[in-house]
């Protein structure tokens, strides 16, 4: 059953589409860690947001309501690579083979490394720290996008802080790891 929108409900979601499409894959892209997905997922959202746009532009917060899509069909993606990286491993992995996971050049780049290191990071705490530092979201904005509360995002996001300079070594200051993260704002390396 379609949905019939009018011309200034469609001009509106053109404008939201145009202010927010790059926005929204750089997360998706931060998020699963897949540039080829990145696009998809947004899009994905996107569409999804259409699909209810005439509920979507009345609300407080359009923007934080598509990043939450974007998280949850990250999330989503996240979990099904997983249990197809298992199946594969149970059934047609050889014996004594890695886990699948390609090893970084240690000659790359800090944004890189940051990359995957936030990989490394469990879902919810990638996502605290990737809308905190490289989204620059307010604890209050990014509660809103993942459905959590403030203190969840407190936690969350410092725990992942902590682990990321663990995983970094300590030869990466903090000041580093939120710079490098940052970086990841406009797609830029350092």
């Amino acid at each position: 059953m379609g949905t019939v929108v009018d011309d200034a409900a469609a001009a509106e979601f053109h404008a939201f589409f145009e202010a927010h499409y790059a926005e929204l894959a750089r997360l998706a892209h931060l998020l699963t860690g897949e540039a080829d997905a990145a696009d998809d997922l947004a899009a994905d959202a996107l569409l999804a947001l259409w699909h209810r746009w005439d509920r979507v532009r009345d609300a407080d917060h359009p923007l934080a309501y598509a990043r939450g899509v974007v998280a949850n069909l990250a999330r989503t993606r996240i979990r099904s690579a997983v249990r197809e990286r298992r199946r594969i491993a149970l059934f047609w992995a050889p014996r004594g083979a890695g886990d699948g996971y390609a090893v970084e050049d240690p000659d790359v780049s800090a944004v890189v490394d940051v990359q995957g290191a936030l990989r490394c990071l469990p879902f919810r705490k990638r996502a605290c720290v990737v809308l905190r530092h490289a989204f620059d979201l307010s604890e209050r904005d990014t509660s809103l996008v993942l459905g959590i509360s403030v203190g969840t995002v407190k936690s969350q996001t410092s725990r992942g802080m902590a682990e990321l300079q663990r995983l970094l070594g300590p030869e990466a200051p903090a000041a580093r790891v939120q710079v490098a993260v940052a970086a990841q704002r406009t797609g830029g390396r350092q």
